[in-house]
């Protein structure tokens, strides 16, 4: 099914928190639309009000609520001004602070966008357990208990639900309703919020929430190591501290931003340690302790507890999302399968990670998109959604999948993702790089290419040191030019061609090494007449650009279990099969399809020794090239099947 705009009943009302949100603007000397120094932001862009606009309509107040095992929780609570009549909540549960701090402090917005200030909510920010003012100590991930047995079995669920108990009774005006929502890491709070949820928490909206660390989002792919983010992020976030604070201090300098020679040069990710963290980032610590989809994953893993969840509930997440792309998709699906009482929808756009609360959503690095994807997003989807749930303003139900069509740039809206009439079709890899829906024949040759650790394929041709967010849309030629990439190619499309779910791979492959990387992308090829659109990068021009769509890595050691790792046998065939997170991508006339594989992602994934061992642990010593072969033959024929749309939709 094919739609449009989305569209909803709205009310006028809220005058008086409008009126006294704009007095606080006139007053302040920040004017929406512009910066202090005068520029303006783009179109679209969401624009804080400013602090005196917060503090004209709303009071502040600072509490430390107590949870069932006695710590207490900071939480800052915003209660608009205009107390003629009773307001929902909405609750923001953060790892990275609620300031400012201070009962005279404000915040220069509030809510998901300021849509939501002007409106009238009860805005709750906490910090969560053991970190900024909160007491308690901080658990990544925290693992769900789902049958706790007193008091001190404590996790987000039950921390959220104390919460939510104390603030109905002890703050004024408020509805009885609760909403929740969050980005990310917050994300994954609002997720573990929703698990036996507090019967007045009626609406959640977990946004790029982490799911699981080990299998997906911005720790590991399938047991691959996420090096550059999780090294730069942990360098500055996990930092130790001895009681509640304001404040972990400056960020960290690395002395340079050019990620692929450090870490390079950093050797082995056991020197990591010995060089730089001296033991001080504790979860580093413990992600190097467990190499394999042992207890400690496993427990960290909330897709297998997402039952019960509220009424209504929004998942979102972005197609270009560096960080977390893994996690809405896993947790829509878990939610669909265990909490089915629950109305939910999927929404996914042509964002960067959390770039849908704050962007135009206009375009992405070279790739425009015709519209502002994200004020459409804030506007029609995020604040209709906690409209409904929180205050009975509904207008137009939501689909099952609210979904942005890359290539086409249009929204599509479904009663299932993915589509129900999307067709799995399979491309067979051929020898000499050709790429068909026909199986390959009798006598066609492996492909091979030499993997040296040493040389690292890069994964960007950009210098950053943690991770380039636009690598996700990046032209591959500069890959495609190297020796030890092969690339596969259809001829051009004399018809679009429409992706529309997970993308399942299939290698049949051997190694000279007892371990390899597979890595797999998945590529648009525009055509050498394609013309630039406004508002490209110097230097950048879109005729034969290979548009990354897709892209992922599978550890060979995990290809038949991911707690149970086995060594390939030198120059024996093996099959490496996985799934690639889900894409929504038409190919244009004149456009083909590309996949390229290769065995090294530097510095984003982690080097494979090409030895079976424990990479957090080897040592240069077990470093060594590999001799890397694809079969194509009929009874090994390599391939990537994904669901493919019909050439005409109504």
């Amino acid at each position: 099914m094919r739609d449009g705009v989305i569209r909803w009943r709205r009310r006028s009302g809220a005058a008086r928190i409008v009126a006294l949100v704009l007095a606080g603007m006139a007053a302040g000397r920040q004017v929406s639309g512009q910066d202090p120094a005068g520029r303006t932001p783009p179109a679209g862009t969401v624009v804080p009000p400013g602090a005196a606009a917060v503090r004209a309509a709303y009071d502040k107040h600072e509490y430390r609520i107590p949870m069932r095992d006695g710590v207490e929780l900071f939480t800052v609570v915003y209660s608009p001004r205009d107390t003629s009549r009773a307001y929902p909540f909405l609750m923001d549960r953060t790892p990275y602070g609620v300031g400012p701090y201070g009962d005279t402090a404000y915040k220069t917005s509030l809510g998901p966008s300021p849509a939501f200030m002007r409106e009238g909510y009860i805005f709750v920010y906490q910090d969560c357990r053991g970190r900024y003012m909160s007491g308690g100590t901080y658990v990544y991930m925290t693992p769900h208990i789902d049958r706790p047995s007193g008091p001190h079995d404590t996790d987000e669920s039950t921390d959220t639900y104390d919460t939510i108990e104390w603030l109905l009774k002890h703050v004024p005006h408020n509805n009885g309703r609760v909403g929740i929502w969050g980005i990310s890491a917050p994300g994954f709070l609002t997720a573990a919020s929703m698990i036996d949820a507090h019967p007045a928490l009626k609406a959640a909206s977990p946004q790029a929430p982490m799911i699981d660390w080990y299998m997906g989002d911005d720790r590991h792919h399938n047991g691959a190591l996420l090096l550059a983010q999780t090294y730069r992020f942990l360098a500055g976030f996990d930092r130790p501290r001895s009681g509640p604070t304001t404040s972990y201090g400056p960020p960290t300098d690395f002395g340079t931003q050019d990620g692929y020679g450090f870490f390079l040069a950093m050797g082995p990710v056991a020197n990591a340690d010995t060089r730089y963290l001296h033991h001080t980032e504790v979860f580093w610590d413990s992600i190097m302790r467990h190499d394999r989809y042992d207890a400690f994953w496993q427990a960290r893993s909330l897709a297998p507890h997402l039952h019960r969840a509220p009424p209504g509930v929004l998942v979102v997440g972005g197609w270009y999302d560096a960080e977390d792309p893994y996690g809405p998709l896993t947790s829509f699906r878990a939610i669909e399968r265990q909490a089915p009482e629950s109305h939910e929808t999927l929404v996914m756009g042509p964002w960067c990670h959390g770039c849908w609360a704050r962007d135009p959503g206009d375009r992405f690095g070279a790739i425009p998109f015709g519209q502002q994807t994200g004020v459409f997003y804030r506007d029609s989807i995020e604040l209709p959604f906690f409209e409904c749930y929180l205050e009975d303003r509904c207008g137009s139900a939501l689909p099952r999948a609210i979904v942005f069509e890359t290539g086409t740039n249009e929204w599509r809206r479904f009663d299932a993702w993915p589509p129900k009439d999307a067709v799995p079709t399979t491309f067979y890899l051929h020898a000499g790089g050709a790429l068909s829906t026909t199986p390959p024949g009798a006598g066609e040759p492996p492909d091979h290419y030499v993997s040296d650790p040493r040389r690292p394929v890069p994964y960007t041709t950009a210098t950053p040191f943690g991770y380039y967010r636009e690598y996700t849309i990046e032209d591959q030629r500069f890959a495609a030019a190297r020796p030890d990439v092969l690339v596969y190619e259809t001829p051009p499309l004399t018809e679009p061609m429409t992706l529309a779910g997970p993308i399942r791979v299939t290698l049949h492959v051997a190694s000279s090494g007892t371990d390899s990387d597979w890595i797999v992308k998945v590529i648009d090829v525009y055509p050498d007449s394609a013309a630039d659109p406004p508002g490209l990068p110097p230097g950048v021009h879109l005729s034969g650009y290979q548009q990354l769509i897709r892209g992922d890595v599978m550890r060979a050691k995990f290809r038949t279990s991911f707690t149970n790792p086995t060594p390939l046998v030198p120059n024996q065939p093996t099959t490496v099969a996985f799934t690639i997170q889900d894409v929504f991508h038409t190919l244009k006339p004149g456009h083909r399809l590309m996949v390229q594989v290769q065995s090294s992602w530097f510095p984003l994934v982690d080097r494979n020794p090409q030895t079976f061992t424990d990479i957090n642990t080897a040592t240069e010593q077990a470093f060594h090239a590999a001799t890397e072969r694809v079969y194509h033959s009929p009874t090994r024929a390599s391939t990537i099947t994904v669901p493919v749309l019909p050439a005409v939709r109504q």
